[in-house]
């Protein structure tokens, strides 16, 4: 694999359409500085924000909103990957399908990721949680 910025985020986003979270999570470098952290105290319906450090709790993460969506629906989109040296912003919309209920919901969103050796250092991700939470809340 490739140690090129652009590169390992268009891995990152295709091992994440594909669903295959262990792959995913062995992009990440070990610990991870990552921020998905409102509610910062942590909600009940929304148990994949919260921190996180490892590769392991990283595959967590993404089996959790696996576990609480329908992936048939997921209208996801990026409309842009903005990429300076070590770093890269990921700009574009979330469209989900709660498993539970059947609720929609969409949320722009903004997520910024650093590398070192070809391997993710940060995974910030900046979305209307709010949004998010409600939407699993009803």
């Amino acid at each position: 694999m490739s140690n090129d910025t652009y590169d390992v985020v268009q891995e990152l986003l295709r091992r994440m359409t594909e669903g295959d979270h262990d792959r995913t999570a062995e992009l990440f470098a070990e610990p991870v500085d990552w921020r998905l952290s409102w509610p910062a105290e942590g909600h009940s319906a929304v148990p994949w924000i919260r921190p996180r450090s490892s590769r392991a709790e990283v595959a967590d993460h993404f089996r959790s909103l696996e576990a609480h969506h329908v992936p048939e629906l997921n209208g996801t989109s990026v409309t842009r990957i903005l990429v300076d040296g070590t770093h890269a912003v990921v700009l574009g919309e979330i469209a989900q399908t709660v498993r539970a209920g059947g609720t929609a919901y969409t949320s722009p969103f903004a997520l910024h990721l650093s590398f070192e050796d070809g391997l993710i250092t940060r995974y910030h991700i900046y979305e209307d949680s709010l949004t998010v939470t409600r939407a699993l809340s009803t």
